[in-house]
């Protein structure tokens, strides 16, 4: 329940900061954000230039909204229901909060790379909480995780860079060059930001040394992980027993060691971050 608390502590707490990062800072600079929340943006430019709406209303987080909820329907079958729910919640939150909060006009500092700075440092906080909480803040991270669910061997950044390259494309129609090349440099180190922040990238390779034989098929049942096993002897003992090989992202090491622990308090487990994987690894949000 303490685990469950703290993960909706980051969805909230991430979900929070992106918003305020676009409300204080990208909004007022005309930082185009990149992926779903940009494309977003490039609506609401045309329509407040090309329909009789007032200035200060605010219709980004409707737009926002809008536009994850066909992505949420083709993903919902492929995704954990949890995963889902967390992820309509921080949705709801910054419709939310984008919708009450009011608009700023003027950028907070006259330095402009100080306003993206501190922009994409927020919102990639805020980013890679929600993903620490096993969620995620819509937008393109919902195509990704189904892609990579359909094709081990998709790579994550694929889709993000494909997408944001055919964005900043079209913004060079409408901006000037100068907010292209800082939202460039803004979504460049919002991802490096998010990265440091959120666990899922992190490989971690186990090895359990059990005598109980059907922990490896819980582990590919409930985890849906691979497991590689060979038989050992104890030096000690001269006894028999399973030497189990898995690896896995370092956010579901608490749920491994539930399986082992529940089936074999026993069981002898290492643990090792940080390992080079290739082949069949799914990477997961």
């Amino acid at each position: 329940m303490s685990k469950r608390l703290e993960q909706y502590f980051y969805l909230v707490l991430g979900s929070t900061l992106l918003t305020l990062g676009i409300w204080l800072f990208v909004t007022p600079n005309q930082i185009n954000f990149g992926g779903m929340i940009g494309l977003a943006q490039l609506i609401d430019y045309f329509i407040h230039n090309f329909l009789v709406l007032p200035k200060s209303l605010n219709t980004l987080g409707m737009i926002n909204l809008l536009m994850n909820i066909p992505l949420f329907i083709f993903g919902y079958k492929i995704m954990n229901k949890e995963f889902c729910f967390k992820t309509i919640i921080s949705l709801i939150i910054q419709t939310v909060l984008l919708s009450i909060l009011p608009a700023i006009k003027e950028p907070i500092v006259e330095d402009a790379l100080l306003n993206v700075a501190f922009a994409a440092i927020i919102c990639g906080i805020g980013v890679g909480l929600a993903l620490r909480s096993s969620g995620c803040c819509g937008g393109i991270d919902i195509a990704t995780v189904c892609l990579v669910k359909k094709n081990p061997d998709f790579k994550a950044g694929q889709l993000s860079i494909i997408f944001n390259v055919v964005l900043f494309g079209i913004c060079l129609f409408i901006y000037d060059i100068k907010i292209i090349m800082y939202s460039i440099v803004f979504v460049a180190i919002l991802y490096t930001t998010a990265d440091k922040f959120h666990l899922q990238n992190i490989n971690v390779a186990v090895l359990i040394f059990t005598k109980n034989k059907e922990i490896k098929e819980a582990i590919m049942k409930q985890m849906g992980r691979g497991v590689t096993y060979w038989m050992g002897k104890g030096a000690y003992t001269e006894t028999d027993q399973e030497i189990l090989y898995v690896a896995i992202n370092k956010y579901e090491i608490q749920q491994l060691n539930k399986i082992v622990s529940s089936l074999d308090p026993k069981a002898f487990v290492t643990l090792a971050q940080g390992p080079m994987v290739h082949g069949g690894f799914e990477k997961r949000l």
